[in-house]
This record gives C-alpha cells, structure tokens and sequence, in this order.
C-alpha cells in the first residue's frame, strides 16, 4: 500500500508491505449498515510492520469494501505462497470481522485462521456459516491477551445500534468459499489430533460438600490441604448452601462470600492459585480454582445452571456446572443436588437426566450449536446426589458400618443399583468406596442422627467421572469437619491432558491445505438422505415426538451440512422443532443419524391451540458448496386447555378436545360479561356442580380445569409434605394433561405433587397471566398499599378476578397446615408471583430483583389478610 500525504507535496510516499504483519481493521461497521439507502462511507485503521496506526476515511462506501475486498485476496494469496515462519508467530496479521472470508489468525500463532474460537467477536461468529460441533475441537494454540482491536470493536458495538443481519452483510460484502475451508480444516485437524498432541499430567482435586445451610465455623484445610503435592486445579462443590426462603427465589445471599472466603483462605499453601469461575444456584455454588501459571492455558469457559425443583423454577434442587478448555482437552465440572428422601430414587434419576437433557452452554452466538454435558473429553460429576441404602433398620446399617462391612452395604447402595440398570449415570466411573457413610450426623459431631427422624446412613455425597486418560489417586471423606450433617468428600485425579506440539502442528496443516487444494479443485460434496418427508400425529402438550433420518456423504471429500434458515426467518425452524445435530462434517462414505424432534411448550402451545399455526414446516439442509436438500415437516396437533386462556376456558363446559378448533379463536374473542359475581369464602372451595341447568350461555366463574385442580388440592394435599416444594413425575403430569384436555373426571391421576405442579404449569403456560399484563406496572407500583392493592383486583376482568380470588382463598387454607406442609407465606407468595404477576413480555428481561420483590409483596397483602371485597 502506498501512502502519499497531501500536506506535504514534497514528501515521500510511505510505502507498507502487505505480509504477514499487516494489519486491516474496519471501524464501527454497525454504523456503517444502519441505512441501506445512504452511502456513508466508513473508517479504516492500517498498521503495517515496524510501522504506526493509522486511520482513513473513505468516503465512498464502494470504494471502500473494494479496498478490503482486494486487501483480503492479496493476504490470501501471501497465505498460500508462504506459511510464516515460527519465529513470526507472535505477529500474525488480524483482520476484523467485516471481512468474513479472510483466513482470521490470532496474534498466538499458528496456521493462518482463527484458533481461539473464543475471542471472536459474536459478528465473527454469525458470520462464519461453518464452525465446529460441540464434541470436535481445533486445536488451539497458546492463548494470549486479547489485542486492542478486539477491545475497540467491542467498545463499537456496545452502542444501542440496529444488530446487523447477515442479510444485510451479505449485500455489502463479498461472498468468499473461506469461511467453509477454515471450518473443514479444523474438522480434519481434530480428526487427526492424535498426530499433534502429547499427554501431560495435571492433579485435579474435587471436593464436594453439603453444609447445611450452615457457615464456616473453622478452617477447610483438613479438607482442602490432604495431599502433600498441590494440585494443579480445585472444583468445589457445595450443597444446600443457604436454605433462607430469599436464597430458594434465587436471590442474593451472604453465604456465598463467606463460604468463597473460607475455600480461599484454605487452598494449598505450597501453590498459587486463582479463581477462574464461580457458578451458584440458589444453594448449589461451584468453585473453579488453577494455579497461576497454568491460567494462560485455560479458555472458553462457561457455565450453566439447571433448577429441577417444581416446574424447574425452584432451584432448591438442580445443578450447575463450570466447562472450559484446558491445553487442548475439554472439561465439563458439574455439581447437582438431586431429590431427597429414601423412596424417591427414580426422582432422582429423573434430575439427572432432567439435568443432562438441559444443561447446554450456550455460546454467545445463539446460531451456533450448544454443548451439552457430554460433548466433552473429560467430566466430573460431584454432589449431594441423595441416593440412600434400600435398608430400612437404620441400626442394622449402623451394625454393619462398626463391623466395617462396607462392601456389603453398598450392594444396596441405590446409586450402585442404579448405574447397574442403566437407569442413571450409567456410563459414569466412581472409585471404590473405603470410607462410612457421609450423612446423616448430629451437627457439630461425629454421632449419627439422633433425632426423631432418626435418618439411615447413606452415602449421599458422591464424586463420578468419564472420560479417558483419568486416574484416580484416592477417594475419601473428611471425618474431622464437623460444620454439617454431612461430611465432605474428595478426591484426587491425574488427568492426562492433551497439549499441542506446534511444530507437529503446523507440519499436519500444511499437508491437509495440500491435499484440500486438490480434492476441492476435483470434487464437489454431496450428500444422500434416507427420507424427506416426515409426518407427526397428534402432537399434544409437553409430550416430545422423534423421528430420525440418516445422511450419508456419497460423494469424494469431507462435506459440511447445516440446517439454515429460509428467507426472512432468523431460525432454520419453528419454535416446536428442533434438529438434532444442526450441523456437522461428514467424511466420505460416513453416516450419521439426524433427529427430528417435536415438543409444543408453554411459548409455542397457545398459537397451535387456537388454530393460527400448525405442525408444518419445511427444513433447508444446506451443503456447504453443494446444494440445498428440503424437508417437509406435517402433522396434526391436539389441542390443549395448556395455553388457551382463561375467558375461553370459562365459556367451555366441554373438554377442549370436544371443541372444534376453528372454535376456539372466536371463543377468547367473545366479548366480556357484564355479570359481576360475588363468592363467598366458604362457597368459594366447592364451586358447585359444573353439569347444573343454568343459562348454558353464563360462563363458568372459573374454568373447570382450575376448579379441578384446586379442589383436588383442597381435598388431598392440605397436609403433604413440601407441597409445591417437590416436583412432579413426567408421566403423571403427562397423564394429568391428557385427563384434563379429554374428560370432566371425577378423580385427577398422580400424586398430589404432581397435580400441585401441573395447576403452576397450568398458570405458566397462560397466554395472558390472571392478573393482566396492563396492570403488572400498577401492581407494582401500589404494592405497598393492601387498600390499593384490592382496587386493582376490582379492576380484572371478570372470570381473571375470580381466578384470583378462588387462588388465594385456596392458597390461606393451605397456609393453615403449614406445620404438615411446610408451606410459608413467603415461598407461596414469591411462587405464585412469578406466575399470577408476570411482566408483559418486552419488559422480562428488565425485571430486576427490586420488581420481583415487589411483586412478592403485592400478594402478601391477600395471603396475610382475608378479601374482605
């Protein structure tokens, strides 16, 4: 590039090499493609070798994407003459996202693209139609500080700007084949890791520890400080870490700096350490801790957290998990807390898979695929996982444990018998047990439970892992902490991690862009698929449907497919349907199975409800460099009172399934009833027989689904313990559904843990909340006032008022058990407002903490006080 300045006529012109230290950066793109009528012009930064920044303005905006487009086939062409040196490893070139098809290289070195997939911006990433699946992985080199222009383009893009469609970016910028090379090369890079890495071993400790709700009352080194080797790595995980009502609602809470403190002041003294990531839900917190010189090598770190507690809102039980990539292997730390109590072992296979069905990282660009738990090389799982003995005589298991018969006791041990059955963390290893029972002891002591419960021991405190190359070192308990009535546990790994041999490297690359040179110039991909057409019946709500294809690469190279989306849509597909991979390589001759799956939830079952969209759809299933292949998506769906809102309810007496479809809309139209009905508490209960010979026109003061439910409750649950605490089981909620949608029953299926959370599924999945979205702002705002509070009742509609109303009347009687139930005012009140009180949908994500209290206290007012209106 030849720089002449104006200022200076004489001077001579500044002549900067387009190499492998040439710098071309874009500023401020977004602004740039705001208005597609006005030609704006743009802003670039040139910094070529051993020279200073520089900024032009380029006025035309042509001129100016012509500029980069040539910039970029020039530093192509340099790409393929010559591959850098080593030596130049610390000065690649680094082009900006606004050139998409350019061979993007961190500053770290390598191969000419980008390896640290995690530094790209989320514009990088839209833009890159290809990128690897979760369980395949570049191999990425050295880590190193972010360079400056990747702050500046973040400080560019923090601006409340228009996003940017790849659209629109299309229609600016040339389309180049790049993109799809770079994701083929890092496909057959990781296909071929072994020839480029070296196993090194780290110490990992994990520790897991449930503490009662308790506070640190002495130091954790006897736990923490066991070995005489540092490890390299902490995963701590504790348990029921604040059990206040406050925590339960995933509010703030003091115990974690206390317990944070308490771990950071008892880590190895030998080593130093720094925290890397901290997760916590509710009483759930996991703890990531790595010696200092090993940070640089640590990226792509994540995390997740998964409520299974009812509704999987509650987080009183669920998990929460820490992945990152370390060297060049994946990890997955997950630490859960699964149901309790002895006779709900299937409970808790059911968190687990619940847990593993929904724990996906997503990555900051939603279009790319998620990682889930077992799209890693290595995984930890700790916890309270609460699987107990199936021996009831908790002396005979204390008889056993003063004999050391320990081996005889885990042959009942419910997780062992579990993971035989393949039921639960079945292909999970643990380490031989050596040590007793973990739970339960008299706090403060090593006695066993005294009280009148009178609990069996058990070990409920678990550490399993999977994964290769990992080597346990011991597996034990820590009899000398005595904070809880659980003990903590550790364990110590050998972990052999893969760490790249650059030179190996790069050797690997050079021949793979060889080989692809050639393939590509001879062959084009292609693909074969077994079926096109794909139909579901009677599709209901909350019930998942699959069906599987399989694509074959019948052509000469390794291709790249991925499900996109058509024209003007933002997702390859509708909100019920879901691809399973999205995306993926395929060598050829290779095979993979594709799943089709199915499932109306509360977002998507009002529209299929009410007729206004239906199971159709058609897929794209895009060949990168090959064509596109269509598949039709049809069905018929079976409409569910879940997601059809109350004033329709009030006016079916019949089961919906009984109502015609094309009905239903003119039902929620019908205009409002000017009738006022007034309810008395004692009447309120027994709502009176829904088969009576009034008016057939008078609609039903509640629906008789809530009736149902609520009566069913009334009549079962007023003395069940941790009621709507405790979540449901699948198949009796599914169950409860079907019943409510099909007849009048006389008796609700299930437990009454389940019939409490499919009546909370039922006001979740309401398209318009009990108390309208028009009046969530004022609830808000007179929350403080219970005369206020009253008035905006009296404001409802008809039949959302005496929802309300038979709710709270039913919600008091319950709270007069709450010695049985376990059932407060607080943990009702803060429940039930996330679901009668729900912000209008554009304004969800700006709940803050301080509305959600709010809107806790609108009902106290009704749940303290009796409504006396």
């Amino acid at each position: 590039i030849v720089i002449h300045s104006q200022e200076k006529e004489n001077s001579d012109p500044d002549y900067i090499p387009i190499n492998s230290r040439f710098k071309c950066v874009q500023e401020a793109e977004e602004t740039l493609l705001i208005d597609i009528a006005t030609n704006t012009g743009c802003k670039v930064r040139i910094q070529g070798d051993e020279t200073a920044e520089r900024l032009f303005e380029i006025p035309d905006e042509e001129r100016c994407l012509g500029f980069l487009s040539e910039v970029q086939s020039i530093q192509e062409a340099h790409l393929k003459a010559s591959l850098p040196e080593p030596k130049d490893s610390a000065s690649w070139h680094q082009v900006e996202k606004n050139l998409p098809g350019l061979l993007q290289a961190s500053s770290s070195g390598a191969l000419g693209f980008e390896d640290d997939f995690n530094a790209l911006s989320l514009e990088d990433k839209r833009n890159m139609q290809n990128h690897q699946t979760g369980s395949r992985r570049e191999p990425p080199p050295p880590p190193v500080p972010q360079n400056r222009q990747f702050h500046r383009e973040k400080e560019g893009t923090s601006r409340d700007q228009p996003k940017v469609t790849n659209t629109m970016r299309k229609m600016f910028l040339p389309s180049t084949q790049s993109g799809q090379r770079e994701g083929l090369i890092k496909h057959v890079l990781a296909k071929r890791e072994k020839a480029y890495v070296n196993l090194h071993n780290f110490r990992f400790f994990v520790g897991t520890w449930n503490v009662n709700g308790q506070s640190p009352d002495s130091s954790l080194e006897p736990w923490l400080v066991c070995d005489t080797e540092p490890p390299d790595f902490y995963c701590i995980g504790f348990q029921e870490l604040d059990l206040s009502t406050e925590a339960f609602f995933y509010f703030d809470s003091a115990k974690e700096q206390e317990w944070l403190a308490a771990v950071e002041k008892s880590l190895h003294p030998q080593a130093k350490y720094k925290k890397v990531q901290m997760v916590r839900l509710v009483g759930m917190m996991l703890l990531i801790f790595a010696r200092k010189d090993q940070l640089s090598n640590i990226r792509e770190i994540m995390t997740e957290s998964v409520g299974t507690g009812i509704m999987g809102k509650m987080g009183n039980k669920g998990g929460v998990a820490v992945r990152f990539v370390f060297h060049n292997t994946t990890f997955c730390i997950v630490n859960s807390h699964l149901a309790a109590h002895v006779e709900d072992f299937e409970r808790r296979n059911q968190d687990y898979k619940d847990i593993c069905a929904r724990m996906s990282f997503v990555t900051p660009d939603d279009s790319l695929p998620q990682l889930n738990i077992m799209k890693h090389d290595v995984v930890i799982w700790l916890g309270d996982l609460n699987y107990r003995l199936c021996l009831p005589d908790a002396s005979e298991v204390k008889s056993l444990i003063s004999k050391n018969e320990l081996q005889k006791l885990l042959t009942y041990d419910q997780l062992n018998i579990q993971r035989t059955q393949k039921k639960a963390f079945a292909d999970f290893t643990e380490g031989e047990i050596k040590f007793i029972p973990t739970y339960k002891y008299d706090s403060k002591t090593d006695r066993w439970d005294s009280s009148g419960k009178c609990r069996v021991p058990a070990w409920c405190d678990r550490i399993l892992w999977r994964g290769g190359n990992v080597n346990q070192l011991r597996y034990c308990s820590h009899m000398d902490l005595k904070t809880s009535d659980h003990k903590p546990v550790s364990t110590l790994f050998c972990i052999g991690v893969k760490v790249v041999d650059e030179q190996r490297y790069r050797k690997l690359f050079e021949d793979i862009v060889r080989i692809m040179d050639r393939m590509e110039n001879d062959f084009l991909p292609s693909l074969e698929l077994s079926r096109r057409e794909f139909e579901f019946e009677n599709v209901k709500f909350r019930q998942l449907q699959k069906q599987k294809f399989q694509i074959t690469n019948n052509g000469q190279v390794t291709c790249h497919f991925s499900f996109i989306p058509k024209l003007n849509d933002s997702h390859y597909c509708k909100p019920w349907l879901r691809a399973e991979p999205c995306e993926g390589y395929l060598e050829p001759d290779e095979s993979t199975d594709i799943s089709l799956d199915v499932y109306v939830s509360k977002d998507s079952v009002t529209l299929l409800n009410s007729g206004e969209d239906k199971i159709e759809d058609i897929l794209v299933l895009h060949l990168d460099r090959g064509k596109d292949y269509f598949l039709t998506i049809s069905g018929t769906y079976l409409p569910s009172c879940f997601g059809t809102s109350l004033e329709a309810l009030c006016r079916m007496r019949r089961p919906i399934r009984e109502v015609p479809v094309t009905k239903l809309i003119d039902l929620v139209s019908f205009p409002e009833t000017l009738c006022a009905l007034c309810h008395q508490e004692k009447s309120v209960l027994p709502l009176g027989s829904l088969d009576g010979e009034e008016a057939s026109e008078m609609p039903l003061p509640v629906p008789k689904e809530i009736w149902l439910l609520v009566d069913h409750l009334f009549k079962h649950a007023c003395h069940q313990e941790d009621l709507f605490q405790t979540p449901g089981m699948q198949e009796e909620l599914e169950q409860i559904i079907d019943c409510l949608d099909t007849n009048i029953p006389e008796t609700i299926p299930g437990s009454n843990h389940s019939v409490a959370e499919a009546l909370l599924i039922f006001l979740e999945a309401l398209p318009e909340p009990v108390i309208c979205y028009e009046l969530y702002q004022r609830c808000l705002d007179w929350s403080h006032n219970s005369r206020l509070c009253r008035q905006v009742i009296f404001q409802l509609p008809r039949c959302h008022r005496s929802v309300f109303r038979y709710l709270m009347l039913f919600l008091r009687e319950l709270l007069k058990y709450s010695e049985d139930n376990n059932v407060t005012v607080a943990m009702i009140a803060a429940l039930f407002s996330s679901l009668l009180l729900r912000p209008p949908p554009n304004l969800m994500a700006k709940q803050t903490q301080q509305d959600r209290q709010r809107a806790i206290n609108f009902l106290y007012s009704f749940l303290l006080a009796g409504d006396e209106e």
